[in-house]
Parts: C-alpha cells; sequence; structure tokens
C-alpha cells in the first residue's frame, strides 16, 4: 500500500502527525483489494475449510474478504442478497458455490456487468460460461474413479446398483452420477440400476432412501452416493436390514468423517477433494484482478484422488493415511 505520497500530501496540508495518519490509514484501507466468498452455507465443513482457505489466502494477499452463505442448501434468496450487497460493498472478484446453478444466473450476470469478477467454487453454474472462471473438482473424473474401483470390486458377480443422489438438475450431482455410471460401463437405464432416489446429500434422507432401495430391490450389491453423509447414511440402513457386510458403498467429497468411515469399512472408496485449494487460488485470482485488471477464465481443476485401504489393480488411489492427512472437518 502507497502511504509515502499520502503522509507527504498531509505535511502538505500543515496536519499533524496524528491525523496524518488516520488520513494515510484510511487511505491505505481503500486501496485494499475487496473479495467476496459465497457459499452453500456456513455449516457444513466442505464450506468451512473453503472459507478457511479463503481467509489465509486474504491475509496473505493483503485483502478484504467478504463472506455470506445460504441458510441451508439450496437456498437460492440469500446467495442473491450476498452477491448485490457486496457488489454494492466494492468486492472486485465473488467467489460463489451456487445452490441452484440456474436461478443463480442473472444475479452473477448483474454483478459482472458492474464489473466484479465472478468465480464459481466448486459447483459449476449452468451455463458454465455464466461465471468468468470456474475452479473445482472433476466432478465427473471423481464418479468415474469410483465407478472403475467398484467395479472392479465387484469383480464378475452381477451388479444390482442403487444410486443415492443429490437433487435434479443440480450440476455437481449430475456430474457425479454420470462420471459413476461411465466408470461402471453402464448407462442411464440399465437394467442393473435397479433403485435411484435423491437425497439432498443428508444423512438421514441417505437413511431413508437406502431403505427404499433394500424394500425395493433386498439384493442390492453396490451403493453409489453423491457425498459421504449420504454414504453413512445408507451404511445405517444396511446394518439395520443386516446386509452391511454384502453391500459395496463408494462416495465422493474426502472430509474426515468420511475418510474415518473408509478406514472402519463403511465406505470402500470415496474421490477427495480439495475446498480449500479452490477457495485459496480463487483469492488470488480476485486480488490480481483488482491490482491489474487481469481476469481468469475457463476451468481450472482443483485435483482429486482416490482414497481406499483395498486398493484396486489399474485404479490408482491412496490410502487413508494419505485421505486422512489432507482431509476437511474434524
Amino acid at each position: 500500500m502507497k502511504t509515502r505520497p499520502c503522509l507527504a500530501a498531509a505535511r502538505h496540508f500543515m496536519l499533524g502527525a496524528a491525523a496524518a495518519s488516520v488520513l494515510c490509514a484510511g487511505a491505505a484501507l481503500a486501496d485494499e483489494p475487496i473479495v467476496g466468498l459465497i457459499t452453500k452455507t456456513d455449516t457444513n465443513p466442505f464450506f468451512v475449510k473453503m472459507k478457511q482457505g479463503a481467509q489465509g489466502a486474504a491475509q496473505k494477499d493483503g485483502a478484504k474478504l467478504l463472506t455470506a452463505a445460504g441458510r441451508f442448501d439450496g437456498d437460492n434468496s440469500s446467495q442473491v442478497t450476498a452477491l448485490e450487497n457486496m457488489t454494492t460493498a466494492g468486492a472486485k472478484a465473488i467467489l460463489i458455490t451456487p445452490s441452484d446453478t440456474k436461478a443463480i444466473v442473472p444475479s452473477i450476470k448483474k454483478a459482472r456487468d458492474a464489473g466484479v469478477m465472478v468465480i464459481a467454487l466448486d459447483t459449476p453454474t449452468d451455463p458454465q460460461s455464466a461465471t468468468d472462471a470456474l475452479f473445482a473438482t472433476n466432478n465427473f473424473k471423481a464418479g468415474e474413479l469410483i465407478g472403475q474401483y467398484a467395479k472392479k470390486a465387484l469383480g464378475n458377480k452381477p451388479a444390482k446398483i442403487a444410486t443415492l443422489d443429490l437433487a435434479p438438475g443440480i450440476s455437481v450431482g449430475i456430474l457425479r452420477h454420470d462420471g459413476f455410471l461411465k466408470g461402471f460401463g453402464v448407462k442411464a437405464g440399465d437394467p442393473s440400476i435397479v433403485c435411484s432416489q435423491d437425497t439432498r446429500g443428508d444423512q438421514s434422507k441417505g437413511q431413508a432412501a437406502m431403505e427404499n432401495c433394500l424394500q425395493k430391490s433386498p439384493d442390492i450389491n453396490v451403493v453409489y452416493t453423491i457425498n459421504e453423509p449420504a454414504a453413512a447414511g445408507a451404511y445405517r440402513a444396511l446394518q439395520t436390514a443386516g446386509k452391511e457386510k454384502n453391500v459395496l458403498i463408494v462416495s465422493i467429497d474426502g472430509g474426515c468423517e468420511g475418510v474415518r468411515n473408509v478406514k472402519a469399512g463403511a465406505i470402500a472408496a470415496t474421490a477427495q477433494q480439495y475446498p480449500l485449494k479452490m477457495a485459496a487460488l480463487g483469492v488470488d485470482a480476485g486480488v490480481d484482478y483488482a491490482k491489474t485488471g487481469k481476469k481468469v477464465s475457463g476451468y481450472t481443476d482443483t485435483g482429486v484422488e482416490l482414497i481406499t485401504d483395498k486398493p484396486m489393480p489399474g485404479v490408482d488411489s491412496k490410502d487413508t493415511k494419505f485421505g486422512l492427512q489432507n482431509c476437511w472437518g474434524q
């Protein structure tokens, strides 16, 4: 921050030392880049870690970080309000994990028209081009990895698959689901997919979905889950039914609790993603834009690793020791 010219000007107008310090501190703050972060919620450990990454990068870069979150996953109206407030507050860049990937697009356009660079984190908007850039896990690849793993682990047994999905129309859920199908080697509508239920990524809804699927098809032997809370719910339902030892559960996220469930054998494998890295890279890009006017564009892959203690030949993976060293949450 350029304080010396300010001090010289203060002396020119014969301001005292204390007054000059106050004036120049205010000028320094005025030059401080402002970056916003809007997450789906502020309680999910994934977004807690994302916020930590943004805070660390903002401190390193000398930026002011504004933060906001939806009241629940899917709360578009709160995100709309946050975009408007941050734009009014002078944010040069806003990072967002969109709750409703289509409904948020007009508000993002309004912010961009006002000169704000908008970067999607983790979840692409629909269309993806609605934001300047996307920093995220390759969610299709994450699904593909666990699909490949499940296929190898199942061996020659006929597959009876349950998919415990997110919700209709949400891009991250679609990408993970479609990636799993490709990795497993089946297409939508294949008769081996005996049940599909939405869970909103919630543990209790995951348990209810698994119970419904077991009623429909008691011989399920592979369960794809949108995330690890849904996987934990599915495992609880399988335990209650006495079927947990005969069903392979695969998932995506890489949170600490999820990795511990892999280590305990409740989840066979999970695809780990890195929210801290997403946010840190986003803040760095936002500060660079504020200082130079240079925008980032396109997609930046922030990485994914398959985590399992029972590796399968031909499927790259890391063990739970690695997973716990790089996980997020408690």
